[in-house]
């Protein structure tokens, strides 16, 4: 009796463990799910108003697409540093302006700053331009200045796009059915406060999350572009530019000099005089004390 409960014990346990090793668990396909807070927030809805208010991006809506997931979002900015001569220099930047206009580009921000006896010519114009029409700016400025320097850099937005496109897509869901609720008959005073103050709560929530959206839509579908201008000596480049260059200090060097020199002299003037005044006024006195302590020319020693 006992050879045959234990006989059967260990069928029924073989069985199972067999069913188990069969048995697979299929993963979780990946969502973009309602955020936790607007959960937290349709929850506590639904307690005060005792309705319900479908939140759009369910299961059939919230798998990323082919396309979503294949798509990237990437931010480029790039650097360029031009150098003209100091007589050119404005015209090729008020030129690199006029030539923005004519193509997709943006000026964002520009400015200028004229020679001085202190500091060179200089320039710069931050513009957003299509992907397209870079090459085109690219090739402009070639024109009218040469480019010394080009950095460019690249930031994947992907993620941040995305979750934004969710999110509004999930608040413009919540919004309309709030609409929807609202619009029923026979609601209740606290009912339609409720769903009032929701519906006013989530329509800020969507414009905040647009108005980001516009923000990457910016960042990622135009190219930022940043361009200085800088002047360059005509005789600094070539087989005599060390020599050029040491003419440049030796004069340089000998202006400072100069000045060094006219600082001093200024400075010592007025000693100078006050020095020369000291020596004049103890020379008079000392003729002064000679002729007392001599007799006259007329008188004679008894």
């Amino acid at each position: 009796m006992t050879r045959k409960v234990l006989t059967l014990t260990l069928a029924v346990v073989t069985s199972i463990a067999t069913g188990c090793e069969k048995k697979t668990v299929s993963p979780a396909p990946l969502a973009w799910r309602t955020p936790p807070a607007m959960m937290r927030k349709v929850a506590s809805f639904s307690r005060a108003t005792g309705l319900s208010a479908f939140v759009g991006g369910g299961a059939a809506n919230n798998f990323m697409s082919q396309q979503e997931m294949s798509q990237r979002y990437i931010a480029e900015r790039d650097t360029l540093s031009v150098t003209t001569s100091a007589s050119q220099l404005q015209s090729a930047w008020e030129s690199t302006v006029a030539f923005c206009a004519t193509i997709q580009c943006e000026v964002v921000s520009s400015s200028i700053t004229k020679q001085t006896s202190e500091s060179a010519a200089s320039g710069s114009v931050s513009v957003r331009v299509a992907p397209d029409d870079l090459q085109k700016l690219i090739l402009h400025i070639q024109q009218v200045g040469k480019i010394v320097q080009h950095n460019t850099e690249r930031q994947d937005e992907t993620a941040s796009v995305v979750d934004t496109d969710a999110r509004i897509k999930n608040l413009t869901a919540f919004r309309d059915n709030l609409r929807a609720m609202l619009a029923k008959p026979n609601l209740t005073v606290d009912n339609l406060v409720e769903i009032s103050k929701q519906l006013t709560d989530t329509q800020a929530d969507l414009d905040s999350q647009t108005a980001q959206r516009k923000i990457l839509a910016n960042e990622t579908e135009k190219i930022a572009v940043d361009i200085s201008f800088s002047s360059q000596s005509a005789g600094s480049t070539g087989i005599f530019a060390d020599i050029w260059n040491a003419l440049l200090d030796a004069g340089t060097t000998f202006v400072s000099s100069v000045a060094t020199l006219i600082t001093v002299v200024i400075f010592l003037v007025p000693w100078a005089i006050a020095l020369f005044l000291l020596v004049w006024l103890i020379k008079v006195r000392r003729r002064a004390r000679q002729r007392r302590a001599s007799p006259p020319s007329g008188s004679t020693r008894p």
